[in-house]
């Protein structure tokens, strides 16, 4: 029998265009069940999480707005739903092991019903 070709395979590798998008992260499904003095850090910790694996790129940075918005009420009543705006931008700095980074913005809504995930076009060029 003679060998088979192996077929290439790509490896992953992170997008590399800019892009920013407006998620509604489910935060009571994280922090359910845990101590009430650990609710407010597992909830920037299920943030950092969502925008890890919804932009592919390891760092991500969280504005202090955002994390004003999840310690509003305390340690403990962290809010059930949060609107946010994860924009994956190029990293300017040479030192940096990677290209892009993610920063995750609050968006206040009234309501979360009918919200879906949206593309924002910005004029960032």
């Amino acid at each position: 029998m003679a060998p088979r070709e192996k077929k290439e395979r790509l490896s992953w590798r992170p997008l590399s265009d800019v892009v920013t998008r407006e998620y509604t992260i489910h935060l009571h499904k994280h922090v359910f069940g845990h101590g009430f003095k650990k609710r407010a850090p597992k909830a920037v910790k299920a943030v950092t999480e969502f925008a890890r694996k919804a932009m592919g790129t390891q760092d991500v940075r969280i504005d202090p707005a955002l994390n004003a918005a999840i310690w509003n009420h305390g340690i403990r009543n962290v809010p059930r739903r949060m609107r946010v705006r994860l924009a994956r931008q190029r990293n300017d700095d040479e030192d940096s092991k990677e290209k892009l980074y993610t920063l995750a913005t609050f968006v206040e809504v009234a309501d979360f019903k009918g919200l879906d995930t949206q593309v924002v076009e910005t004029d960032d060029a």
